[in-house]
This record gives structure tokens, sequence and C-alpha cells, in this order.
């Protein structure tokens, strides 16, 4: 899934290490350059002694050129390399939320949102700087160390030597200290994960952390669990920071070796002085380049952990699927439940038991009930926000799971207790509903949602900003643009679920009564905790214990149902 994503870039990568190997071999041809200032134009050794400003003139003026044309290459291949991880890590960013789109809500549970949130990015940055790493430092190591080598070797073959008893050591270093820092990347994430999660909770919780002035003990549970992270990162910080000094150590005794050997090389006149100098730089690049493919390991190591999280969210195949059914059946708004059970996913215990119920298209249907009972459960079934666990939900005639999941949710409209809005006027917020929707449709839904009036006496009328979860408004006031916003849609069945819980009973009554009038032909289902909310229904459904104790006309229930006497019976004494 995510190699797929790579491959649309190959050209980049290839162009990346093609500049790469190119700058590279600048850098490997400059020892033997300046070996030749030293030797011809310096101390003149083939020239009786005599210095040769002429050579060291126009040696010089090629190392420079050569470093200019280097310098460029290094420029595009930096260039090459950003634009293959970036638009890499743009288009894993993007398939990641539209995944998480897709996820159902017990999915979103389980990965939790902070973990999604880090995931989207700082996972996604990671597997981008593993794969700029692969590109540029990869092919930089292994030119480095290969034809390294070989040129250090072809100055004289004992200087080999050095490397083989150097580069053993190294790499047991660096594999000691990657075996103890790999399994830390994966916690370092998963702290990283509890981080957000906390700052998310407590942004969007602020209010109720105000009111309960539990300000220290957000900050005690924030600081905690930046310690965790702060801890776990400083466990890798140490580990890796044995890696260079010990680097060091092995780079400057393999120096004084290459001193040693070729100062004797030097006096039995087997090689010169410059050739010395270039077996130096030549053993610095090389174990350099070792010490840049122990950095790079760690990238991957780090990339390999985010990838792997990042898999977790591509892989996940959400348990609602579209149905196979291509033909739409015609739009009648009835809905019908046969014998529906339902539990959560990972929990046993059954939440709806055996539900039989019939909704007529432009009936108006209310459900009351205690809290828990599953009345939510209930009507969340009906767009597949879940699937039955048993039993079949039927929309105009055809069970649910046959169609495709735009077809069924285009016919519904959901509007739900907690009131959602984004950071956007309040006219783009209604808009979301219908984006074709012209502003005349949009202020006459508004205007049977009973919202018009408030909305026209905000600063900027329906083109007001609305702040961060609609933070800037009222609980009444959200509610009445979120159910603005169902009406717009336009949809066959509109879910009111407990949806009018902060509308004044006036403001409630006229919103019954605007959709009694105007809506009549829309199937509605109202879920509510007040009997003045249900009592105009068609039917009224109670739930008890997730089965359905009764179903009737307000009337008929005060008659009958022993249970819908007990509601009402409490509601009347509270309200006298």
């Amino acid at each position: 899934m995510i190699l797929k994503h790579l491959k649309k870039y190959w050209h980049f990568a290839l162009l990346a290490s093609v500049f790469m190997i190119l700058e590279v071999y600048v850098d490997l041809r400059q020892p033997r350059l300046m070996a030749e200032i030293v030797d011809q134009g310096i101390l003149g050794l083939g020239n009786g002694g005599v210095s040769d400003i002429g050579i060291v003139t126009n040696t010089g003026i090629r190392m420079i050129l050569i470093v200019i044309f280097g310098g460029i290459c290094g420029i595009l291949s930096n260039v090459c390399t950003n634009l293959c991880s970036q638009n890499f890590g743009n288009d894993i960013r993007k398939s990641a939320f539209r995944r998480i789109m897709h996820f159902s809500f017990s999915q979103t549970d389980d990965f939790s949102v902070g973990s999604l949130i880090t995931r989207t990015t700082s996972d996604v940055t990671q597997v981008q700087n593993m794969v700029a790493q692969l590109i540029r430092g990869c092919v930089r190591c292994a030119m480095f160390f290969v034809a390294g080598s070989i040129a250090l070797v072809s100055l004289a073959a004992d200087f080999g030597t050095v490397i083989l008893i150097a580069m053993p050591i190294l790499l047991l270093e660096v594999g000691f200290v990657l075996w103890k820092t790999n399994p830390l990347f994966r916690l370092l994430q998963n702290r990283l994960d509890r981080m957000n999660t906390v700052i998310q909770e407590n942004v969007a919780g602020a209010r109720v952390v105000k009111a309960f002035v539990q300000e220290q003990r957000e900050s005690e549970r924030f600081a905690k669990s930046n310690d965790d992270l702060v801890s776990t990162q400083f466990r890798v910080l140490i580990l890796m920071s044995y890696m260079r000094p010990v680097m060091n150590i092995i780079l400057n005794i393999a120096t004084i070796a290459i001193i040693r050997i070729g100062g004797l090389r030097v006096e039995d006149g087997s090689i010169a002085p410059g050739t010395v100098m270039a077996a130096i730089t030549y053993l610095s690049q090389i174990l350099n380049g070792m010490m840049m493919l122990a950095m790079i390991f760690q990238t991957v190591t780090r990339g390999i952990t985010s990838s792997r999280r990042l898999r977790e969210i591509l892989d996940a195949e959400p348990p609602v699927q579209d149905g196979a059914r291509e033909d739409i059946p015609a739009k009648f708004g009835s809905i019908c439940f046969k014998n529906v059970s339902f539990s959560y996913p990972d929990n046993d215990a059954a939440v709806l038991r055996n539900i039989s119920l019939d909704i007529r298209g432009g009936e108006t249907l209310a459900i009351i009930g205690e809290t828990g009972c599953g009345k939510s459960s209930l009507v969340n079934l009906i767009p597949r926000f879940y699937d039955a666990t048993s039993g079949t939900v039927e929309v105009d005639g055809v069970d649910v799971r046959e169609f495709k999941l735009h077809d069924l949710r285009d016919r519904i409209a959901v509007v739900l207790q907690k009131s959602e809005l984004f950071t956007s006027t309040i006219r783009e917020n209604i808009r979301i509903g219908n984006p074709e929707a012209t502003d005349a449709e949009i202020e006459a839904a508004a205007a049977a949602a009973q919202a018009d009036e408030f909305i026209r006496q905000q600063p900027d009328g329906y083109d007001t900003p609305v702040a961060e979860s609609g933070m800037s408004l009222s609980g009444g006031q959200r509610q009445r643009i979120a159910i603005t916003r169902a009406l717009i849609r336009k949809a066959e069945i509109l879910i009111l679920d407990d949806s009018t819980s902060a509308l004044d009973f006036r403001t409630e009554a006229a919103l019954q009564s605007a959709l009694r009038e105007q809506y009549r032909d829309v199937t509605k289902i109202i879920i509510a905790q007040r009997i003045s909310s249900v009592q105009n229904a068609d039917r009224i459904a109670v739930l008890e214990n997730g089965s359905i104790a009764a179903c009737d006309t307000h009337e008929n229930l005060l008659k009958s149902c022993k249970i819908y006497q007990d509601i009402y019976a409490s509601q009347m004494r509270k309200e006298a």
C-alpha cells in the first residue's frame, strides 16, 4: 500500500541518485588532485625538487571547477530527493485521511483521535525522512565506502588493512545501538499518541475543565504524558550519543595508523607525501560515510516503525462496506426493522433485542425511553453507521446492506444531539447538507428550523464566521443550524436524535409545526426525552432494555403503557 505511492515518483529518485553519484565522484576526485598539488606543484618531485606554481594554479582551477560542478549536482540531487519524498508524503497523508474518513465509529474509537493525528502528521514525516535518507544517504555512503576503499587501497595495499580492522568495530557499534533503540521508536510514537490525545481532549473540553476548575489537574496530566515522551526520547538520544564519540576515536586511531604506515612508505620511497595526505582524506571520507550510515539506520528504523503504524490505517478495512445493488429503488421513505438485534463490536452485551417495527413513508415516529435503552443505537442502523448483528433493516423495501453507502445515506439526513459545526461561516456550515443549495433555499430551511431570526442578528448574518466546533454560538443555536443543514438536504428520511434538547418549549413547538406543515412527505424519526417533544407524533415507540415495550399514539399509550405513564407522570410533576 505504501510502496505504490513511491512508484509514482521513481524518476525523481533515479535522478537524485545519479546526481548524488556525480557529487560523490567529485568528492573522491579531490584528494588525488590535492596530492598532485603537494607532490608535483609544491615539492616538485617530478621536477628535481623545484616547485611548479603553474601546476598549483592549473590544478587549483580544476579543483574549483570540479567543486562547482559537484555543488550543482548536490543541489539538483536535493531538489529531486525532496520532490520525491515530499510528494510521496503528501500522497500518503491524503490516503490515510481518506481511509480515516471511511472508518466506522468503532474503528475510530479503537485507534483514538490522538493516535490518528500522530499517524497522519509525525509518522508521515518519519516515513518522508526515511525515503529521503534512502535516496541520498545510501547512495552517498555506498559510494564513499566502495569507491573510497578502492581508491585508498590503490594508493598503497597496506592502507586496506586499516579499513579491514576499523570497519567491523564500527559495524558492531552501529548494530548494538540500533538493537537497543529499535524497540524504543514504537514506544516513542505511542507516547506521542497519548500526549496528542490529552491535548485534543482538553482543547475540545476546555469549558468543562474551566467549569470544574480542573486546570491544575489537567496540567499535571499533560505534564505526565509529556514527561513520559521526553524520558523515552532521552533514552534514545543517550544511546545515540555514544555513537559519534566512539566513531571519532576509531577515526583518529585509524588516521594515526595511516600516518604511521604512510610515513614508513615515504621513508622507503615507495610513495610520496601527497599520497599520504590523500590516504588520510579517503579514510576520513570512508569513516564519515559509515557515521552517516549509522544516522541513516536510525532514520530508517524509525521510519519502518512509522510505516507499520501507517499501514495499520491504510490496510484497515471498514466493517461497513458498499452493497452490490446497482438499481436504486424509488424513494418512499419507508423503513422496516425485521427481528433486529445489535451488539457493539468487542462487546457481547446485546443493546437491541429482536426489534420488529414498520415505519411508513411520510410518518412521524417518535422514540422515547430511559437513558441507555438503545434509542440512538436503533437509528444508527438505518444509515449503516453500524450493521445489525442479526435481522435486517430495510429502506424502501431493500436491505440497507444491499445499497451503496452513498446511495443509502443520500436518502437520509441525521441531526445528532451534539451538533458538530466546522470553522467556516454559518452559510457554509448549512451548505454542507447540500452544496448546490441557493441562498433562498438556505434561508427558507433556516426559517423552518427557527434559525433565521437569530442568524440575521449576527454581525455578518449568514456570513458570520463560526469558531472551532461552533463554540461562538449557544447550544440551541448550534442545534438549529444543524437542523437547517439537515433540512436543506431534502432527504426522504429525517432523523432527529435528541437534537432539540437545548431548545425552549416555544421554539421547539414552532419547529415541530414547521416540520408537520412543510415537510409532511418526509419520514421523520424523533428521539427525545421530553413528552412534549413526542406527543404530537403519529406514533411513539417506547423502548425498554433494548426492546420495544409499546408503539402507539400518545393518547393510547397513556391508557395502556405503564412505562409511558410513569415517564409522563414524572415529567408532569417536575413541570408542576
